[in-house]
């Protein structure tokens, strides 16, 4: 479902050592060892996605935007120390330390202020992207023997995410709850988004997106519980004006967009509703024409309603469709959010209860 328009990245890539405390700009395109962990196995792979804004004042200074960004930080910090062993939780960065790395170690660069005044003079949208990686040379199924944060950033004009089609994959499961990664950001998780993708297509051809159900097989399937989209959590709204916002879970990465989508719903005098929905339930729901349209909610995106829904059953048979209803007001409402949450990056609203900006001045 990721696709954009006008993207560029930086020419620049930062690369911190954690266990030397060691920083290091990097050219864009640097390269990892093609005998890493990381490379081979997965091991200490874990990233974020953080959206930003970039103006530029009267005076000639740059602004960096973020919302909630210390949420991202946090998730970021949860992946590190997943990834890493007992002894090595030391390495783990603090919130302070990661703040500092990005804002002032990276973009705050010289190196990065040609990047930053062209996004500010585009009025782009921003998208910085930390990951790790082991940077020894091994072939060793071990933890890290030379853990590393590196981190890259893009520009782009925007998200083509609209309109779209969805189907529910009820028998691919994206993560298991007992194991505890379903909440982090780590490779292995979109590895099964990209063949849930791949299965939904085989049933809509033009499906950009598959929704999953949770872990738990051996119940009726009409018992099992929604839980997001491939690479987005999920929000529904239904006939009645109310929105349910899906519950955090071990099987949901914490999303921080829909923290902000949620509080501009509320702000607005919307009805969310943070509950567990039943896939008899959202069955029933499209069968009585009381879903009104299901959105996937996300950084790069922020939300995106869609079009088309195939649920299916046993052996992928196809037991309803639902297509957005486009005459229903929260139709508009939420693509209303999406356009507000983008603008208080900008600065042009002020955010909410539940929503933090932060602000950096370089």
């Amino acid at each position: 479902m990721a696709k954009f328009e006008g993207v560029k990245w930086a020419s620049r890539q930062l690369r911190f050592l954690l266990d030397e405390k060691k920083v290091e700009l990097l050219e864009g395109g640097a390269r990892v060892y093609a005998v890493s962990r990381s490379i081979h196995y997965g091991l200490f792979l874990t990233f974020e996605g953080i959206r930003f804004f970039c103006k530029k004042d009267d005076r000639g200074r740059l602004h960096l935007n973020f919302l909630n960004w210390y949420d991202n930080l946090e998730r970021f910090r949860r992946g590190i120390s997943f990834n890493l062993s007992q002894a090595q939780q030391d390495l783990v960065p603090s919130l302070e330390e990661l703040e500092n790395l990005f804002i002032h170690q990276y973009l705050g660069t010289p190196e990065m202020r040609d990047f930053l005044e062209e996004m500010a003079s585009r009025q782009a949208q921003g998208y910085l992207r930390p990951f790790t990686v082991d940077e020894e040379q091994s072939i060793g199924v071990t933890h890290p023997g030379k853990p590393a944060i590196r981190a890259v950033a893009c520009l782009y004009n925007r998200y083509l995410g609209e309109p779209f089609n969805g189907v529910v994959v009820p028998y691919l499961v994206r993560a298991v709850r007992a194991n505890g990664t379903g909440w982090l950001k780590l490779g292995v998780n979109y590895l099964m988004s990209i063949k849930a993708i791949d299965l939904a297509r085989e049933v809509d051809p033009e499906a950009a997106a598959a929704l999953f159900l949770d872990d738990q097989l051996h119940r009726p399937l009409e018992e099992r519980t929604i839980t997001e989209w491939d690479s987005s959590c999920a929000l529904f709204a239904f006939d009645d004006g109310s929105v349910v916002k899906i519950p955090e879970s071990p099987l949901i990465l914490p999303s921080i967009t829909i923290k902000g989508i949620v509080a501009i719903l509320q702000d607005w005098g919307v009805k969310v509703e943070e509950r567990e929905l039943f896939y008899g339930e959202l069955l029933q729901a499209v069968k009585e024409k009381r879903l009104m349209v299901a959105c996937s909610v996300g950084t790069a995106g922020i939300l995106n309603r869609c079009q088309k829904l195939t649920l299916l059953g046993e052996k992928n048979k196809v037991l309803t469709t639902h297509t957005v209803r486009e005459d229903h007001p929260l139709f508009n409402q939420l693509g209303e959010a999406r356009e507000r949450y983008w603008a208080i990056y900008q600065e042009k609203f002020l955010p909410p209860p539940g929503i933090k900006l932060y602000k950096y001045v370089l």
